[in-house]
């Protein structure tokens, strides 16, 4: 596996660089505070100019939108704004093609950027239309929730939600750039914030036992913003996430597929209700503890990860019981449209430890009658 490189610079201790290493399409994940203002000159730097589209919410705009105009103004680009309603469910086809419109009728051209300034909606949506806009723009994506500047952000999928699944229209568009500025985390809703630790349990779980472990001793100072804690914490995931995309970009050498931990329950749970009950990341730490039950009862792990994972979840103030009402039969039926199936089968990720994983081959139905 190639290691991802990650640079912590010397005189500015609350900055880091993870570099996800794909070659010629390499590109950095820039984590630290105070780098918000750098966008504009970053991107000019690249050698990117002229009109540049910005995607966001019309609640993260409202707060940071100016700011970035103005660092994008400052460096010789004439943004293009584009503002959707906060929430997953106005991730589709829809909204996606009221983002066409907005960039087509405001000039972008060839190698114009599409600027995604916003959680994980944001950057999906942003994402899939630098991919297909004029067949292929740059997208630079700048994360303001803890789970798009730990996962979401990383890696290039992108794509938007259908009514039979999540994600199940997008294409892989790798970013030039992400820049993620922990500061932003402090105008983020207490709940979106704990959503985005499900995030980074994961990656303690399936990969960084010691992370997790780090988790468990301190997870209240991440919850408290502190930047010392939150640059070395988010750096940790996002150099997990490069290496895991540098070794298999597209899911074709079944690596990256470690990353959907908790994932094939999570996303069945938002599907059946709508995108609008659960935040992703509430989804995925029941998915999770799915997850570990479903390896449990496999026989794949012990009892200890599963209650070590479960324990930590709850300190971090996050569900992990899955909504009543919700039948096996539909859970089923939901994981068999999932993206990830094939031939009826589902490569599931089982907990073996603590930073330990493997996939087991489960019918949809195997795994929801384990539930």
């Amino acid at each position: 596996m190639r290691r991802a490189e990650a640079r912590v610079t010397a005189e500015v201790p609350l900055r880091a660089e993870v570099v996800v290493d794909l070659g010629p399409r390499a590109y950095p994940v820039v984590i630290g505070a105070q780098v918000l203002d750098e966008l504009g000159p970053r991107l000019a730097a690249m050698g990117l100019r002229g009109r540049a589209g910005l995607l966001t919410t019309e609640r993260v705009g409202s707060i940071y939108g100016a700011r970035v105009v103005a660092s994008l103004g400052g460096a010789g680009f004439e943004p293009v704004v584009v503002r959707v309603p906060d929430g997953e469910e106005h991730k589709n086809l829809a909204w996606l093609a009221v983002v066409y419109d907005r960039l087509v009728e405001g000039g972008l051209e060839r190698g114009s950027p599409i600027v995604g300034l916003g959680g994980g909606v944001i950057g999906d949506l942003a994402g899939f239309a630098a991919a297909t806009l004029l067949r292929g723009l740059p997208s630079v994506l700048v994360p303001t929730t803890l789970l798009a500047q730990v996962d979401a952000a990383i890696g290039g999928k992108t794509g938007v939600n259908h009514a039979l699944g999540k994600n199940l229209i997008g294409a892989f568009h790798q970013p030039r750039l992400v820049l993620a500025d922990v500061e932003t985390l402090e105008t983020l809703p207490r709940r979106e914030l704990l959503a985005g630790l499900a995030e980074v349990i994961k990656y303690g779980a399936i990969g960084d036992a010691a992370l997790f472990a780090r988790l468990e001793e301190g997870v209240g100072e991440l919850i408290e913003l502190r930047s010392e804690v939150l640059v070395p914490v988010v750096t940790a995931c996002a150099r997990q996430k490069a290496a895991v995309v540098a070794q298999d970009e597209r899911e074709e050498r079944g690596g990256r597929a470690v990353l959907n931990f908790g994932h094939t329950v999570g996303h069945a749970i938002e599907t059946l209700t709508g995108y609008k009950e659960l935040l992703h990341g509430e989804a995925v730490a029941i998915g999770m503890v799915a997850a570990a039950r479903v390896s449990q009862s496999l026989g794949r792990c012990g009892s200890e990860p599963v209650e070590r994972l479960v324990r930590l979840l709850k300190r971090a103030g996050l569900p992990t019981d899955i909504p009543r009402g919700l039948a096996p039969a539909a859970l089923a039926l939901a994981m068999r449209a999932d993206k990830k199936s094939a031939g009826g089968r589902i490569r599931f990720v089982c907990l073996e430890a603590i930073g330990r994983t493997a996939f087991v081959e489960l019918t949809a139905e195997e795994i929801a009658n384990r539930l």
